[in-house]
């Protein structure tokens, strides 16, 4: 199978467009594995450009007028992460000897039960003899972290040519970045978040890097992003029938997250993770048998043994405790650690403006809102300057922004041609009915709340790197998870990577509760709203739908509760916090019951 180079125990997942798009550049050189968004090809040409100069390497543009542009884009701003990264490497190796700085940079950034730690440490202690004998083992664990590329699944509009006619599905938004994810040099894999897609997992079948080659190994893994057990069973068979191979199944929190928030069906993340420690060999085993007999049929060796899959999570972890526990207790492989990284500049791309925007916010200003023109609540943060801008807009009668790139172009409402909600030709089409009458004041307000997702996440990749976005477009909007709201500071890449595993606490917000308690939280929370709006809006499915989450949610309680008599989750004191904070929230769901009991009486 193919390797897994990154020697850290935590990885940083995708965030927005432009937030982890040159990522690898920054950490992968230190072992330490990212996720590119791969789904504007506009950012990443420019990016492509921009770290062509700064490299001094050669640029050529990919125009739109060329055939496969997108996928083109794609590919080549790819194999350009992977040669400056690769560059990066070969000179930690060769001069690591020479300057031993560079190790030990690389060293102090590594957990303390790494073996690899103990050998570099015995390396930059020894007299430089003993170091030149020890050389040529130090340069085998130099590292880098892996590549990997994100697709959001459900972001696949279909595409035209100049003439207006539609192009083949092969050219569509998500099908022609996966195309040039496979045709790139990059060595990682492609995480399929948001769900399943179809014809996107069957078009992975077009492309060798996704099998296993002659030597048993796969050049190119393929990790999905999922909810709960049941997802990664059905999404993973549905590719094991293709004979593709799911790497590693990489569970995120429904709610405590960063970006587009999927709420689960009341499903809280330990009784999740439970699931999958329970379970995990009956997955592999299961997956493994239709796998085999996929790769049979079409004329491939079998692996004689079970290939590994990774269990990870990520999703609101704050401290080193709670990744140790998580980690530990439910046997994972690894966690992702996101939002925080937005505060760390030598890790993500984060203009100085949007630094000090999310510095001075209030807990109130992380919130989820109605932004994202895919329909789903979307994580983000009151006083960005997109949000300003959004406002602003309303303010003088020019509802909606031009849009330019339509990555989020599926409305028909008003257009044979689907055209974005976030749009200003939708929404002025929407405030004509407003003010005729024909819609709400709550039904205009929910719509102008829409907000362009493809050029706001994309511009920080651009300003924090000096540059001007196209069309001066420098309004930003940034998706943090709820968990940022607790961390105030600007930290060093050091100083984050040692939080993580222990070696330094950061200053964290005293009232920050347990990752599995603000996650309870949100979802007491959520089941409130979506109680309120039963009353105004009965509906017999919508009813069920909650009956089912408030049973979920109240279990699920029930778990932490057992758990906490049971296991060392934290220090004593966090815990006799954390009974009485679900004992609370137990509380608070019971009460939704009543409440609603009340107003059928």
């Amino acid at each position: 199978m193919m390797p897994s180079n990154s020697p850290h125990s935590f990885h940083i997942p995708v965030m927005g467009l432009g937030y982890t798009a040159d990522s690898p550049l920054k950490v992968a050189q230190f072992g330490i594995s990212s996720v590119v968004s791969i789904m504007d090809d506009h950012l990443l040409e420019d990016l492509r450009k921009i770290h062509s100069e700064k490299h001094h390497l050669p640029y050529q543009e990919i125009s739109e007028n060329m055939e496969d542009f997108r996928a083109k884009r794609i590919t080549e701003y790819l194999n350009l992460l992977q040669k400056i990264v690769d560059l990066q490497i070969e000179d930690l190796q060769k001069n690591g000897l020479k300057n031993p700085k560079l190790i030990e940079k690389y060293a102090d950034l590594l957990p303390d039960e790494n073996p690899s730690k103990a050998v570099f440490d015995q390396f930059l202690s020894a007299p430089f003899e003993q170091q030149r004998a020890m050389y040529p083992h130090v340069q085998t664990l130099i590292v880098p972290g892996a590549i990997d590329v994100n697709i959001m699944t459900k972001v696949d509009k279909m595409n035209y040519d100049k003439n207006g006619t539609i192009l083949p599905r092969e050219y569509s938004d998500a099908l022609a970045s996966l195309r040039g994810f496979a045709k790139s040099k990059i060595q990682g894999s492609v995480v399929f978040s948001a769900g399943l897609n179809p014809a996107l997992y069957s078009y992975a079948e077009n492309f060798d890097c996704f099998f296993p080659n002659t030597n048993g190994k796969i050049e190119k893994g393929i990790i999905l992003k999922v909810s709960d057990y049941r997802s990664a069973l059905i999404q993973g068979k549905f590719l094991a029938k293709k004979g593709l191979w799911i790497s590693e199944f990489r569970i995120e929190s429904g709610l405590n997250c960063g970006g587009h928030a999927f709420a689960t069906d009341g499903l809280l993340i330990g009784p999740i993770l439970e699931e999958f420690k329970t379970n995990k060999t009956i997955l592999q085993q299961s997956l493994f048998e239709v796998y085999q007999k996929a790769l049979t049929e079409k004329g491939i060796s079998a692996f004689s043994t079970t290939p590994q899959i990774k269990i990870t999570y990520q999703g609101g972890i704050g401290n080193s405790k709670e990744d140790s526990f998580l980690r530990n207790y439910y046997q994972l492989d690894g966690t992702g650690w996101g939002s925080p990284f937005l505060l760390v500049p030598e890790a993500t791309s984060v203009d100085e403006d949007t630094l000090q925007r999310i510095l001075n916010a209030k807990k109130s200003d992380f919130y989820l809102s109605n932004a994202s023109p895919l329909g789903v609540p979307f994580n983000n943060l009151r006083n960005s300057s997109g949000e300003a801008q959004r406002i602003q807009r309303l303010e003088n009668n020019r509802p909606g922004s031009p849009c330019y790139k339509k990555f989020l172009s599926f409305s028909t409402e008003f257009t044979e041609k689907p055209i974005c909600t976030a749009s200003r030709q939708y929404q002025n089409l929407k405030s004509k009915q407003f003010q005729k009458g024909d819609i709400s004041e709550n039904e205009w307000k929910e719509v102008a709340e829409k907000d362009c997702l493809c050029e706001g996440l994309s511009a920080p990749a651009i300003l924090s790197n000096g540059t001007t976005p196209r069309r001066n477009l420098n309004a930003v909007t940034i998706c943090p998870g709820p968990n940022l709201a607790y961390f105030k500071g600007i930290f060093s890449l050091k100083e984050m990577v040692s939080h993580i595993y222990g070696k330094l606490n950061l200053n964290l917000d005293l009232e920050r509760p347990h990752v599995f308690v603000k996650e309870a939280q949100l979802y007491v929370g959520h089941l409130k709203k979506e109680f309120q709006k039963l009353l105004l809006n009965p509906s017999t499915k919508q009813e069920n739908y909650l009956k089912k989450f408030k049973s979920n949610l109240e279990q699920g309680i029930n778990y932490y509760q057992q758990l906490l008599n049971t296991a060392l989750v934290d220090s004593d004191e966090v815990m006799v916090k954390m009974k009485a904070q679900f004992k609370a929230l137990l509380a608070e769901v019971n009460a939704q019951k009543s409440f609603v009991a009340e107003q059928a009486v």
